[in-house]
């Protein structure tokens, strides 16, 4: 194997990796923000929890994060949770970031 070999065979691991932390980070964030969710419409334990693996199944709809914020914005409206657009949005970003830390760690 030359050394053009290894070098792009490290670039492909590390974009796998790259990729599956991704994909971990956005799962926790969307859990996160489902028992997060969950609090505001007034579910708690089983619920709650129950709720949170919804919204993390209903990224799996489309690509991006527009899918999470039309469940969560639909279901707060549904049970007159107010909440902004602004608000809920906010609260992805934040959550995301807890979401990243917390895969980083884990490694």
């Amino acid at each position: 194997m030359t050394t053009f070999d290894k070098r792009e065979e490290g670039f492909e691991k590390k974009f796998a990796h790259d990729e599956e932390l991704r994909f971990k980070a956005m799962a926790r964030r969307n859990k996160l923000l489902g028992l997060w969710a969950a609090e505001k419409l007034g579910l708690a334990g089983g619920e709650a929890e129950a709720y949170a693996k919804s919204v993390v199944m209903a990224d799996l709809e489309e690509p991006g994060d527009e899918d999470v914020f039309r469940k969560v914005r639909g279901d707060f409206d549904a049970k007159g949770v107010d909440q902004t657009d602004h608000q809920i949005r906010r609260t992805m970003d934040e959550l995301l970031a807890t979401a990243v830390a917390q895969v980083s760690k884990e490694g």
